[in-house]
């Protein structure tokens, strides 16, 4: 965390500080910073990569640097920055291609890339918890290139969207998702069968349950490391949010997003992604109880189990693309293997090696090539 303002040396006097005193005592402040800083950078340089703690919610930093301004104020916040200025430095980033959407009650933000005069169809990008689609912003503009019309939505309390107050014409149920996306594709007027590409955990997963309910509006189904089975495991985060009061807590840590993504991934997100991630939890507590809300209404176990069952043989029969980051942390290999057993004449894996739980960040490149012949 942030470097200590005393040395370990320094003692305060038993006394009083005179007014003179005190002042030169303030004027050493910054001196004794400074060398804080660098013994803790020494420190930090001589620790190895797999000494790295395991994700904690409440640990409040990064191997990230973006990450440790969010939370570190310097010795004069007015002078260097603090978080107001931080939000009006980055407010602005991670809207690309997007706009808001009104859909029903809310305002969906929504990312588009390509034109409704694309002649290779229509993709929608779904993203999973606790991230946005901002994930996706490389592999549409690649995909617009090669001839599709793309739309990212972030989930209503996610991202950009609006995050209603639970209680308040939204409680973050599984069913009310469901119908407000469908609300969402009347708006866009996509109307005829899409391809549908899906990521992540729980808002994530309902886009595969979504799926199941509308199996004639999907032509070709492409997932991306998800929960699949009934053995899906659940990570920490999603089990520490359903703790009551620690929950709370946990919910309104504003470099939860990140650390997440780099949790699960074998890379650190750049300064620049780090921000976009972090900034809807920074800039208000909404995200954050979205999230918490979220967490505590899904049946974790019950949904994977309905996907499992859901897209076995005799039971789905369109074409599914599992392009599956091998280095994730949170799903093993396994989970993707099992899921193809489940249905081989359908499944199609296909492994990205070096990519992490979101493959679509970790490396775009490697996920356009395989939706692009899939898609084909």
């Amino acid at each position: 965390m942030a470097c200590s303002l005393v040395s370990p040396s320094f003692k305060l006097p038993s006394t009083i500080l005179a007014g003179d005193a005190m002042r030169k005592q303030k004027k050493n402040w910054r001196k004794v910073v400074v060398r804080a800083s660098v013994s803790e950078k020494n420190d930090n340089s001589k620790r190895k990569e797999d000494d790295r703690p395991s994700f904690n919610p409440l640990g409040f930093v990064t191997d990230n640097p973006s990450s440790r301004g969010a939370i570190q104020l310097p010795e004069s916040p007015a002078e260097d920055g603090n978080v107001g200025q931080m939000l009006y430095r980055i407010e602005d980033k991670g809207k690309d291609c997007g706009s808001y959407i009104g859909s029903g009650e809310f305002l969906w933000f929504v990312r588009e890339t390509g034109s409704s005069e694309s002649l290779r169809g229509t993709i929608i990008f779904i993203h999973g918890a606790p991230a946005q689609s901002y994930s996706y912003r490389v592999v549409m503009s690649q995909m617009a290139e090669a001839g599709f019309h793309c739309f990212a939505p972030d989930w209503i309390g996610f991202g950009f969207s609006d995050k209603p107050q639970p209680g308040y014409g939204f409680n973050y149920t599984e069913e009310e998702f469901h119908v407000e996306f469908d609300k969402l594709l009347d708006v866009l007027a996509i109307c005829s069968p899409f391809y549908l590409v899906v990521q992540g955990f729980l808002v994530g997963s309902y886009g595969l349950t979504w799926t199941l309910k509308n199996p004639s509006r999907v032509s070709k189904l492409a997932i991306l490391n998800s929960p699949l089975t009934d053995t899906s495991p659940v990570p920490g985060l999603f089990q520490q949010l359903r703790i009551p009061l620690y929950g709370e807590f946990t919910c309104q840590n504003a470099v939860m997003a990140e650390r997440f993504i780099e949790a699960g991934s074998p890379y650190v997100l750049k300064l620049e992604k780090a921000d976009v991630y972090r900034l809807p939890y920074l800039a208000s507590s909404g995200p954050g109880f979205a999230l918490l809300e979220a967490a505590r209404k899904a049946n974790f176990k019950d949904i994977s189990s309905r996907i499992s069952s859901g897209f076995s043989s005799g039971r789905w029969d369109k074409p599914i693309l599992l392009a599956w980051g091998v280095s994730d942390k949170y799903l093993p290999q396994s989970e993707a293997e099992n899921f193809q057993k489940g249905n081989p004449d359908v499944v199609k894996l296909r492994l990205i090696e070096g990519a992490g739980h979101m493959p679509q960040e970790d490396w775009p490149e490697k996920v356009t090539d395989a939706l692009r012949v899939f898609l084909n």
